[in-house]
């Protein structure tokens, strides 16, 4: 099958075009004939390990899995012999950042992972772009314990994990204030937010609002910036580990105090709630934002586009004509 394979860790063009054994099914496992996949954050920065943390997982000095794409969409085309909860034929989508594999024409994956069918009427390159951003989102949502009626601010809310949010924590019943560049203010409207902010013109750390959470979901921020705007026992998060890593630090230290505080959750991802984002999908209150679309043959330049931080939502990648 043709793949791309990376043998080393560094820029986007060591990702290589190449035939690779097809995968076969373990027991417990199905087989996934892919149509879509997605180049996002996740795999930039396990195929650069630019965070050399990453590396404990992919392998110190070479990585142990070489076909990256940690989300896919396609067709079921083999099942191992103990998988009751799927069939030959069934479409599906689904995350996969142990193993990886969305980079490539076929993928295995557990039937009890983060997989499920695709919500109907969705296409393959929109399911294949239903997880990423969303679970990372969901993930920090959930550790704010956000409430029905809370002010939340969203900065970076075109990314693929700020739109997934905005569109989230309307979901929920937050008032969404949300920060983006000019051109992508009537995008932001779209997705439910209740106000924008342009950072083209308005420095957002100056507004008077006070919120109940922050979330910056492209790590341009710091929570010195941030506190101010927060109310007695407000809650922010970035996405990123900030100046120096201080995030961590941060994150171990101000919950001692019992006032403001930032949190650093460790993301995780299960069946049920790439099931919950098929449902809010079902329910027309989920869409992915797709920016561009690259043939498998593009890999590298979808990694150099991905990288430039200009992407707004989701950068998907064609795997197979469908």
């Amino acid at each position: 099958m043709k793949a791309a394979v990376y043998t080393q860790y560094g820029p986007p063009e060591v990702a290589k075009l190449t035939e690779t054994p097809k995968p076969n099914p373990k027991e417990n496992e199905i087989l996934v004939k892919v149509y879509a996949s997605t180049v996002n954050r996740t795999d930039s920065g396990f195929r650069s390990a630019e965070y050399f943390i990453s590396r404990f997982w992919s392998g110190l000095l070479k990585p142990k899995y070489q076909i990256l794409g940690c989300e896919f969409a396609g067709i079921i085309e083999e099942i191992g012999s103990t998988v009751t909860t799927f069939k030959i034929g069934d479409k599906v989508f689904g995350f996969n950042d142990k193993s990886f594999g969305g980079h490539g024409e076929y993928l295995t994956i557990p039937e009890t992972a983060a997989v499920t069918t695709m919500p109907s009427g969705s296409s393959f390159n929109e399911a294949a772009a239903l997880t990423e951003g969303s679970h990372y989102a969901l993930v920090d949502i959930k550790a704010a314990k956000v409430e029905r009626g809370q002010n939340v601010l969203v900065n970076g809310a075109t990314g693929a994990i700020g739109s997934a949010a905005v569109q989230l924590l309307k979901h929920f019943g937050a008032h969404v204030t949300a920060v983006c560049n000019t051109k992508n203010v009537a995008l932001v409207k779209s997705l439910g937010a209740d106000v924008v902010i342009d950072y083209q013109t308005e420095d957002f750390t100056k507004t008077e609002t006070k919120f109940h959470f922050i979330f910056d979901a492209v790590g341009k921020s710091s929570y010195g910036q941030c506190k101010p705007l927060l109310v007695d026992k407000g809650i922010y998060i970035s996405t990123e580990l900030g100046k120096n890593g201080e995030n961590i630090l941060l994150a171990l230290t101000t919950p001692l105090w019992g006032g403001k505080r930032l949190l650093f959750p460790i993301p995780s991802i299960t069946k049920a709630d790439v099931e919950f984002i098929k449902k809010l999908v079902e329910k027309g209150e989920f869409k992915p934002v797709i920016d561009r679309t690259y043939n498998l043959e593009q890999i590298a330049e979808a990694y150099i586009y991905v990288e430039t931080g200009q992407k707004t939502g989701n950068v998907t990648l064609k795997i197979a004509e469908n």
